[in-house]
C-alpha cells in the first residue's frame, strides 16, 4: 500500500510516519485484502491536532476518518480507531463485494466546480444569472450498484454520492435525508 503522509504547516517526523504506516496497515489489512493507497494529513487547529485519513481500496471504495486531540499521536490513533470501526461494520459487505468483482470498479472522470456564494441582500438584483466559478476540480464517478453506493457514501461520511448505476448505466445519486433515511435519485426510471 502506498502512503502519503503530510502536514499542513507542521513538520511530520520519521517516527510518526513509521507509526502511521504500521498502525494503519494493520487496521486496513484486517478488512480489505487489496488496499491501494492511504492519505493521512495532519494539521493544527488552535491547541488541537487534527488527523484526516483517507484509504482507497482496489474495489473503488474509499473509507475516511478524522479526529482531533491535543497530542498528534492521539489524534492519529483516534482516527485509526474510527477507520477500524467503519471497516469492521462493513467487513462482510466488503468481502462479498471483493468476491463478486474480479476487476476493480470502473471510475469515470468528471469536473466538479465550486461556485461563489451570493450576497443575501434583498434589495439588490444580481448583475447576472450566471454564478461565478471560483474553483474547478477533477472528481471520480464510480460504476457501482445502488447498495455499494450507499455503503460508499456512509464510509466516506458524505452527504451524497453521484455514481453510474451498474444495471442501467445511467447517472444516479444517493443522499442522506433529513429524517436519517437514504434517498436515491434515478432519472432513468419512469413512474
Amino acid at each position: 500500500m502506498k502512503y502519503q503522509i503530510s502536514g499542513k504547516q507542521i513538520d511530520i517526523g520519521e517516527a510518526l510516519r513509521t507509526h502511521v504506516e504500521q498502525e494503519l496497515g494493520t487496521v486496513v489489512e484486517k478488512y480489505a485484502q487489496r488496499p491501494t493507497d492511504a492519505q493521512v494529513v495532519f494539521s493544527k487547529n488552535a491547541h488541537e491536532f487534527v488527523c484526516e485519513t483517507v484509504v482507497h481500496l482496489s474495489t473503488g471504495l474509499t473509507a475516511q476518518a478524522s479526529a482531533k486531540a491535543t497530542d498528534i499521536y492521539a489524534a492519529f490513533d483516534e482516527a485509526a480507531e474510527k477507520m477500524d470501526k467503519q471497516l469492521r461494520r462493513y467487513k462482510r459487505r466488503l468481502k462479498d463485494h471483493h468476491k463478486e468483482r474480479a476487476n476493480p470498479v470502473e471510475v469515470l472522470g468528471g469536473s466538479s466546480y465550486i461556485l461563489a456564494a451570493e450576497d443575501e441582500s434583498e434589495d439588490d438584483e444580481p448583475a447576472t444569472l450566471q454564478p461565478m466559478i471560483i474553483a474547478e476540480m477533477e472528481t471520480r464517478v464510480p460504476t457501482i450498484s445502488v447498495g455499494e453506493a450507499v455503503m460508499q457514501m456512509e464510509l466516506a461520511h458524505a452527504p451524497l454520492l453521484v455514481f453510474r448505476n451498474e444495471k442501467t448505466n445511467g447517472v444516479n445519486v444517493v443522499y442522506r435525508r433529513e429524517d436519517g433515511n437514504v434517498g436515491w435519485i434515478d432519472p432513468g426510471t419512469q413512474a
